[in-house]
């Protein structure tokens, strides 16, 4: 197989210069990715809401690509604030409880101050 670019359609991959997630043989490494609603271009104020669009934006890749959130293996969780962490708990669980990947969470800046949370995970079919 070769190595494909997936694109969720965000005029930030076309200006930055990336992809949502790259492809290549059995694995997938999705970019990070935030909560906007990328066909309305909102984002909510809510942590917890951001983390459910981002789950959804990383799903909606990962299924495009022929994946889905069962195959992640790894997933890394950045958020700006730390007491964020602990309120998306539930949202991890929800998409990814059953999986349960090695994971990393990482207290960073994130480029846009409305984004409280950012996701990248790889995948690998099972």
């Amino acid at each position: 197989m070769t190595r494909r670019q997936i694109s969720s359609g965000s005029k930030f991959e076309a200006e930055i210069g990336y992809s949502r997630a790259i492809v290549d043989g059995d694995m997938i490494w999705v970019s990070g990715t935030t909560g906007f609603n990328y066909e309305a271009m909102t984002i909510s104020e809510d942590v917890t809401e951001q983390a459910d669009q981002t789950f959804r934006n990383i799903k909606a890749a990962m299924e495009k690509a022929g994946f889905s959130l069962a195959d992640v293996v790894s997933a890394t969780y950045i958020f700006p604030r730390a007491e964020d962490f602990e309120p998306c708990w539930p949202v991890f669980r929800k998409y990814l409880g059953e999986t349960r990947p090695a994971a990393t969470a990482i207290i960073a800046a994130l480029i846009d101050p409305r984004m409280k949370i950012e996701i990248q995970v790889t995948g690998k079919k099972r």
